[in-house]
């Protein structure tokens, strides 16, 4: 009997090797204190050597997916578990390259102290894993691991120092909160099995579409689906999920909260479009394509819902992990707007809410990545992230006052700074749509970008414009290196904004090019 025959198996392996690579990283840190200890400098140069390797496999794979035509979105049936097409091979790059950035950030402030680095890096290293997993599959179960893998060690990563309360308080809740998603989630994904007898996210479409126009199981498809979109809207923070985020954000330690910041909600958003992307293939009928309006107001909803409550929980927080928190819930509500333009009919081929909401994941990671990387400096220096630690950078610190400003700033979407590229692009897309929920959507938008300046000029107010005479911060090279580089980049994407564009726009459209997706299959089993 010969197994898995008509199958390029080192085809296959070699599209998904960034995944293996941070599978067979993470054996080789536990692997680590069995051979030479458990020194923590060695741990993370193992990790550092694992995910560079990731890294420079990721970038071979995406040349290789668009090179070779391989370029479509994966929104067929046929599809298997795992898919390997232009927005996971991106979504990896940029996911590793941050996996990098908050491995640097450790060295920077805790490898003198950690005395439990392999453990550290297998649930961090796990963690990245869950979130490549999301955004290479189209599959019902194949999600729902997917989210449970990326989840499951971010609730350790949060109470990982056990001598802190605040950080186990903030595991605990983050973990119970997960758990009821997770099982709301399960429920929609059984319901909608249940009624479609397949796993396949496009037969889900298609079977949903149908339903809406002249289904006997309408409510219940519908429970189905806002059931299973419950675990997604989790990993986002979209609220009314998004009660962890704050919690875990203050409690965890720097590194972990910035890395939460970014990837947890980019890896949720990247999954969202494909779905939406594979919803929007299913409608072919014209008189299907007026059922995308209740869909499209669905999600335009909780988007502008999420950024409003975002925007005005931050106003009082001292913490400014806590106001960061916040601001990441608002920014998620501002990327959620992208995805309610895929699902509406007025933007069928058109790669502008894409194109908007690729681009500003990538900004965001430079700003968030830049004000975090300040309060850790700061918080390792003064032991505090109250904004009172802040007061007198500019004559304290400049060199981490200036790149905190030009970050903030960027946040609230200012120029002549990145953040302002992105929430433009974004509003653009929306005002293309020349509809109710576009112009519902842009207005929102616009109303909580001006309610937003408020909580971010309190930090840049208290750290020019008042002083109490403290001592100078004291911050590593490293560190400093770190802010300043992501507040030029900030300032160099912004003066680039063009070619940006250009490079944005040439990938949507290949998403949406009707060349096959490689896919891993079932293996096939064939008699001799």
């Amino acid at each position: 009997m010969t197994l898995w025959t008509n199958i390029p198996i080192g085809e296959h392996l070699f599209l998904f090797s960034p995944i293996l690579t941070l599978t067979a990283t993470m054996l080789a840190v536990v692997t680590c204190p069995l051979v030479v200890g458990r020194s923590p400098r060695v741990i993370a140069i193992t990790a550092s050597l694992g995910i560079v390797a990731a890294f420079v496999l990721a970038i071979r794979v995406a040349d290789t997916v668009a090179t070779r035509g391989f370029s479509g979105l994966s929104t067929q049936p046929a599809a298997g578990l795992l898919v390997a097409d232009n927005l996971s091979a991106c979504f990896q790059i940029i996911l590793i390259a941050f996996l990098a950035a908050i491995t640097y950030l450790w060295w920077l402030g805790s490898a003198k102290t950690e005395r439990n680095a392999p453990e550290f890096f297998v649930l961090l290293l796990g963690s990245a894993l869950g979130m490549a997993l999301m955004v290479s599959t189209a599959n019902l179960l194949m999600i729902v691991v997917a989210i449970e893998v990326a989840s499951l060690p971010s609730y350790a990563l949060v109470g990982f120092d056990k001598r802190d309360r605040l950080g186990a308080e903030a595991s605990l809740k983050y973990m119970i909160f997960g758990a009821v998603c997770a099982a709301i989630m399960l429920y929609g994904a059984s319901l909608l099995y249940g009624l479609v007898g397949s796993l396949s996210v496009a037969n889900v479409a298609q079977y949903v579409v149908s339903q809406l126009t002249v289904g006997d199981n309408r409510l219940l498809t519908i429970a189905g689906l806002l059931c299973f979109f419950a675990g997604i809207a989790f990993k986002i923070s979209a609220v009314p999920f998004h009660f962890w985020c704050p919690d875990a954000f203050e409690g965890a330690k720097i590194e972990v909260t910035t890395w939460l910041s970014v990837v947890s909600k980019a890896a949720g958003l990247i999954l969202l479009t494909r779905l939406v992307l594979t919803f929007c293939a299913a409608v072919d009928a014209p008189a299907a394509v007026s059922l995308i309006h209740p869909l499209a107001w669905t999600i335009g909803i909780m988007a502008a819902v999420t950024c409003t409550v975002g925007n005005f929980a931050a106003y009082k927080q001292r913490s400014v992990k806590r106001l960061l928190a916040y601001s990441s819930i608002a920014h998620a509500g501002y990327m959620m707007m992208a995805c309610a333009v895929f699902l509406h009919p007025d933007s069928r081929g058109n790669t502008s809410g894409l194109t908007a909401l690729l681009v500003y994941i990538v900004i965001y990671l430079f700003m968030n990545l830049g004000a975090f990387g300040v309060t850790a400096l700061v918080v390792w220096d003064t032991g505090s992230d109250r904004i009172d630690a802040f007061t007198g950078l500019i004559r304290r610190a400049p060199w981490l006052a200036v790149p905190m400003v030009i970050c903030l700033m960027s946040l609230v979407g200012l120029p002549p700074f990145a953040g302002f590229i992105g929430k433009w692009w974004i509003l653009v897309a929306l005002g293309n749509l020349d509809s109710a929920l576009g112009w519902f959507l842009v207005i929102t938008a616009v109303l909580n970008t001006l309610i937003s300046l408020y909580f971010y000029l309190r930090i840049v107010v208290q750290m020019t414009l008042r002083d109490d005479g403290r001592a100078a911060v004291r911050s590593p090279f490293g560190g400093i290196v770190l802010v300043n580089f992501c507040a030029a980049t900030l300032l160099v994407l912004f003066v680039l904004a063009q070619p940006l564009q250009s490079v944005a726009d040439r990938f949507s459209r290949r998403l949406f090019e009707t060349t096959a997706a490689i896919h891993a299959d079932a293996p096939t089993i064939a008699a001799n």
